[in-house]
C-alpha cells in the first residue's frame, strides 16, 4: 500500500511539472522593415520583423536597445524563440533573455490578424 501512494505520489509530481509551460522553438526571420510609428519626432529606430514559427507568423516590434539597424540584414536567420500571448522571448546574441511585442500574428493560407 505505502508503495501504490508513492507511486500515486510520483505521477502526481510529474504531472504538475509537464504543465503546458511554453517551449522553445525554432523561428526563422523571413522579412524587416522600418517601423512607421505614429510620432514621426522618434528617434528611435524600431523595425517590423517578420518570424515565422512553426505555420505562424509573427510581426514584433523590435528596438535594438543600442541604436543600431544591423538587424535589416537578418533575414533568413534562426533562432530559438517562446511565443507568449502578446509577446515572443529569445536570447540574443550575448545570452540575455529579450522580449518583443507581437503586432499580428498571420497563420499559413489564413487572413492575417492583428493585436
Amino acid at each position: 500500500m505505502k508503495l501504490f501512494r508513492l507511486l500515486i505520489l510520483c505521477l502526481f509530481t510529474c504531472a504538475v511539472f509537464a504543465q503546458d509551460s511554453p517551449k522553445y522553438q525554432v523561428a526563422t526571420i523571413v522579412a524587416v522593415k522600418p517601423h512607421q510609428p505614429a510620432d514621426a519626432a522618434s528617434e528611435t529606430f524600431k523595425y517590423d520583423v517578420s518570424v515565422k514559427v512553426g505555420e505562424d507568423t509573427y510581426v514584433v516590434l523590435y528596438a535594438n536597445p543600442s541604436g543600431g539597424s544591423t538587424v535589416q540584414f537578418v533575414a533568413g536567420r534562426q533562432l530559438l524563440v517562446r511565443v507568449e500571448k502578446t509577446t515572443i522571448a529569445y536570447n540574443d546574441i550575448l545570452g540575455r533573455a529579450e522580449e518583443v511585442t507581437i503586432l499580428s500574428k498571420t497563420r499559413a493560407g489564413a487572413e492575417q490578424s492583428s493585436k
